[in-house]
């Protein structure tokens, strides 16, 4: 749940959007410049430094980037984009502290915990992984304590996951934010604010050169195919987000551009489908060198996967994948899983 602070009362003869420091009994504490609301404590999670940047910039989401600050207490503030949302996060003495633009507080108060996978009991998720018997799976599980699989909104899930074939996070980044300044529309807020992704139906109106121009290269084609498909099905996505895992990747793999890895990331970034069990490179190392399965294809590793680590397969994943990424490059850790 996301903390709330006592409202400021209202000074009697005053417009209170016009003032600093008065505000109406039913909004939010607002600090002084009126833009952003003030920072509250965000329970439920309290993340290392490290895990804060590995849940929202390691990979699953490309919208979110950091700002260093000059504080003994604070050395980093994160400010992240979806749907309409705007949201800053920090860690101030250790304690996961949120704000958001005020006009927008009670929409994201609620919408916050859910992006983070708040909602879920994450240590019992982590428990019932069989780490137990997997002293591999043990070691990224030590390594990233609390590590959040994130709950973002399916069509951006999608596009962003479109753009990410043979690109590294940075490149990925690039591309969304050039799409988002582009051809999407500015906050309402403030014209400071990021712009929000484009929909697939304002996408579909794009030329597929314009979209070359956001640095997108091949992925374009696809991406316009995807647009003018889903533009033309409403209501497709939000179907598919509803069903099985299985029958919602069936439905994913049809559209263009999107193979087993994409689909598997957008259903688990995008749709909760903790079963999915996204295979890229860092993956197909770390089950070839922890677990002794050299040579197997792609499919072979996602069907171990899911065998081995169970319905919880997804979350597995997204540890051993942080964990590769980070300690995977030294010598002395090429040891398998016994």
């Amino acid at each position: 749940m996301v903390g709330y602070s006592p409202p400021i009362k209202v000074i009697s003869g005053k417009n209170p959007r016009a003032l600093n420091c008065a505000q109406r009994a039913d909004e939010p504490p607002v600090s002084p410049k009126l833009l952003w609301s003030d920072w509250q404590g965000l329970t439920g999670w309290q993340p290392s430094p490290d895990v804060l940047a590995e849940t929202l910039d390691g990979g699953q989401a490309f919208r979110w980037r950091r700002e260093a600050v000059t504080s003994s207490q604070i050395s980093e503030i994160w400010t992240g984009t979806w749907s309409e949302h705007v949201a800053q996060l920090r860690l101030n003495n250790n304690h996961l502290e949120w704000r958001t633009p005020a006009a927008q507080y009670a929409a994201t108060a609620v919408a916050l915990p859910r992006y983070l996978g708040l909602d879920l009991d994450g240590a019992a998720l982590v428990d019932s992984l069989p780490w137990r018997s997997d002293p591999h799976l043990a070691r990224c599980l030590a390594a990233f304590p609390g590590l959040r699989i994130l709950r973002q909104p399916l069509g951006e899930t999608l596009l962003g996951f479109l753009c990410s074939a043979t690109k590294q996070i940075v490149q990925i980044k690039q591309m969304v934010a050039l799409l988002a300044e582009r051809h999407g529309a500015a906050s309402l807020v403030a014209t400071t604010l990021p712009h929000r992704l484009p929909t697939w139906t304002e996408i579909a109106a794009v030329s597929e050169n314009d979209l070359r121009a956001c640095l997108l290269g091949f992925r374009a084609k696809y991406i316009h195919a995807s647009a003018h498909y889903l533009a033309s099905h409403p209501g497709w996505l939000e179907e598919t987000e509803q069903l099985p895992y299985a029958a919602a990747k069936a439905r994913l793999l049809t559209l263009p551009g999107v193979g087993e890895k994409v689909a598997d990331c957008v259903l688990l970034f995008g749709a909760g489908q903790l079963a999915a069990f996204p295979v890229d490179t860092w993956i197909l190392q770390s089950l070839e060198r922890r677990y002794q399965l050299t040579g197997w294809k792609p499919a072979q590793i996602a069907h171990f996967g899911r065998s081995h680590f169970g319905p919880l397969a997804g979350l597995a994943q997204q540890y051993l994948f942080s964990w590769e990424r980070k300690f995977g490059r030294h010598p002395s850790t090429d040891t398998a899983a016994k």
